[in-house]
């Protein structure tokens, strides 16, 4: 028997679930102004009224309280990695094509503007030039840039393997990789808008739990979209000599580790904790049941 949620759950859980579903309506609002902002990156296949929907109630739902304004700059990243993912393993062509997106992305977090016609450059600028009005990207730009130097590098690397340019990685060796993910890039990007002093004092273990978090739910997605990955041509876990029992066994490892590490933040930024603790939440739940790309 299906338990009852208007029984089992008081009113306030369905008021606070509303209000942050409200945020995330926003959230996908601006998403989807991206888009149109940005044509040339968004194709309406695979990239659907769905994902951006997806996206905007991930970031929502990990932030609970955040008004729809303080999800602009997660929102906007996790959207931006789409948008590099799918020209890195899809659309590019070449080891030389996928290096000068690299180029090209690391000459605007440097500051430089980008060329007329790259609109994954002049999308990243847009994120740049927002995130410098906070007070704390001085600080943490050179965090900001070494973590998107990381996620390019990583998707650079799983394209030389899925075509053969590279052996094959073993399972370690992927996971190692989990920075193409993007998560840990969010995140940074996220706690520099949001502007909180303790991000800058803590950011060695914010981003050492960010990290291993992003280890996570690289295996959760893994473990969704291998069926859709075969199709696709993408590389999974799961193509790797370990099947679904041993990367669910590695999975609960990763999340004890993940909670050994965001324990020693909470006393000193409690938000940050709650919101990586979400992550692993909210995308167990979400990966059990779909993913976010829309259909060829």
């Amino acid at each position: 028997m299906h338990p009852n949620p208007v029984a089992d759950h008081p009113p306030q859980d369905a008021r606070d679930a509303g209000s942050i579903m409200a945020q995330a309506v926003r959230c996908a609002r601006d998403l989807e102004s991206c888009a149109e902002e940005h044509p040339g990156l968004f194709a309406a296949r695979p990239f659907d009224s769905t994902l951006y929907h997806a996206v905007a109630c991930a970031n929502a739902f990990g932030s609970p309280g955040v008004p729809a304004a303080g999800l602009r700059v997660a929102g906007r990243t996790s959207l931006w990695i789409f948008a590099l993912d799918w020209l890195v393993d899809h659309i590019a062509a070449t080891r030389a094509e996928i290096d000068d997106i690299t180029r090209r992305c690391l000459a605007v977090a440097d500051g430089a503007a980008p060329a007329d016609g790259d609109e994954l450059a002049r999308f990243l600028a847009e994120i740049r030039d927002e995130l410098a009005l906070a007070p704390g990207f001085t600080d943490l730009r050179a965090d900001w840039r070494r973590q998107l130097r990381r996620l390019l590098d990583a998707g650079a690397r799983e394209w030389s393997w899925k075509s053969g340019a590279a052996p094959r990685p073993s399972f370690a060796e992927y996971l190692d990789n989990a920075d193409n993910y993007g998560s840990a890039w969010v995140n940074i990007s996220h706690w520099i808008a949001s502007g909180a002093p303790q991000v800058v004092a803590h950011r060695e273990a914010l981003q050492a739990a960010s990290r291993e978090v992003q280890r996570v739910l690289r295996l959760l997605n893994d473990l969704a979209t291998y069926e859709r990955d075969v199709t696709w041509g993408d590389l999974n876990a799961l193509m790797l000599g370990v099947d679904r029992s041993e990367v669910t066994a590695h999975l609960d490892l990763l999340v004890e580790r993940c909670h050994r590490l965001i324990e020693p933040i909470r006393s000193a930024h409690p938000e940050a904790a709650v919101y990586l603790e979400r992550q692993i939440g909210y995308s167990t739940g979400f990966y059990g049941i779909t993913d976010y790309w829309g259909t060829l």
